[in-house]
């Protein structure tokens, strides 16, 4: 929870400039509490500063997970949300492994499209987005609760304006290889919680700082897995190369959207624990990118480790990570049909 950032929301506006990704709070959001066992109704709230004891769980014991999607406006002005159902599922899972309370699966359903309903006018055209922001962590006012798990807690529906993320165009990335540091603890990989966030946060600055790169990619052990707010895919004319799914990091809904539709565009889809030497192997004449909600598929320039820097193909975003992106943004903004279930329109 940033409560800073809920003090200074503002309804949102066609803006002169774009400001950055997530910093402006559509004008309403959704809430629940759970208390003596049970969800209460959720209401609709004008966005604002919210109450927390400062004894709470989630400041003292970390007891908070969330999500992110998006909706998206399409050309006949309806709008769409994309892949909710397994974003939902997914934070039901990572309560589950944290011990909160598991936020109905209909309820939050719910709680999603009346926010999106609520601020419909402020969804930007494309290529902008609605950014959603599902926040569940626990308010039990008890410091002595390390070991317990909450008993009270608040969840939220938050809605963000976004827009391009590549206000300038496909710009290559450059990732640091880190072979000795895990992202997170190993058995809370798959869970997306702040915590996780934190613990990759000091080696990406001190790598940024050391090497200018923009992300660090955890390898513990030589293994490749994952970078601090991404997914990793190795990429090739006819072929995909990605970690196969375990505890240890994020399963991503757009990494299995881009996945999915693969086949379709004549990729085989190869998912297995592979190398940092395969990776250097592959990018001499492959691709690799970064899938995530923000950017969809983000190309990889140039891979950084202590013995210097190994350019990825080209150095620059190559065809197939550019033309896999644009599938799935063509789904996503309802330009082609898509799996059935995909989309849930508002």
């Amino acid at each position: 929870m940033n409560a800073q950032a809920m003090t200074s929301a503002t309804t949102a506006s066609p803006p002169v400039s774009r400001p950055a990704f997530g910093s402006v709070l559509a004008g309403s959001m959704a809430v629940a509490n759970w208390h003596d066992g049970r969800w209460s109704a959720h209401e609709l709230r004008r966005t604002a500063t919210i109450e927390l004891s400062p004894a709470a769980h989630v400041l003292h014991y970390a007891s908070t997970c969330f999500e992110g999607f998006k909706a998206y406006r399409w050309a006949d002005g309806s709008i769409h949300v994309f892949r909710m159902d397994r974003h939902i599922a997914r934070m039901r899972q990572s309560a589950r492994a944290l011990a909160l309370p598991e936020p109905d699966a209909a309820q939050l359903a719910a709680m999603i499209t009346a926010v999106v309903d609520r601020v419909r006018d402020e969804v930007p055209e494309p290529p902008g987005a609605l950014y959603l922001r599902p926040l569940l962590f626990g308010t039990t006012p008890n410091i002595g609760a390390a070991s317990v798990p909450a008993t009270e807690a608040m969840l939220l529906v938050l809605a963000s304006p976004v827009w391009d993320y590549f206000t300038a165009g496909p710009k290559p990335l450059r990732i640091y290889v880190e072979e000795r540091a895990a992202r997170c603890a190993p058995h809370l990989g798959m869970v997306k919680t702040g915590g996780n966030y934190a613990a990759a946060m000091g080696p990406t600055l001190a790598a940024r700082q050391k090497y200018t790169v923009d992300q660090v990619l955890f390898c513990p052990g030589g293994e490749v897995q994952e970078t601090g707010a991404a997914n990793f895919l190795l990429i090739r004319a006819g072929h995909i190369l990605t970690r196969s799914l375990d505890p240890t990091f994020l399963h991503g809904v757009t990494r299995e959207s881009l996945l999915a539709i693969a086949p379709q565009l004549g990729f085989r889809v190869e998912e297995r624990v592979f190398t940092v030497a395969e990776m250097l192997d592959w990018a001499r004449d492959g691709e690799a990118a970064l899938s995530g909600t923000a950017a969809v598929l983000a190309g990889v320039g140039t891979l950084v480790r202590e013995d210097g820097e190994h350019r990825v193909g080209s150095g620059e975003v190559g065809p197939h990570t550019r033309r896999l992106r644009a599938a799935l943004v063509a789904m996503q903004q309802g330009e082609v049909p898509t799996p059935p279930g995909w989309i849930t329109r508002v």
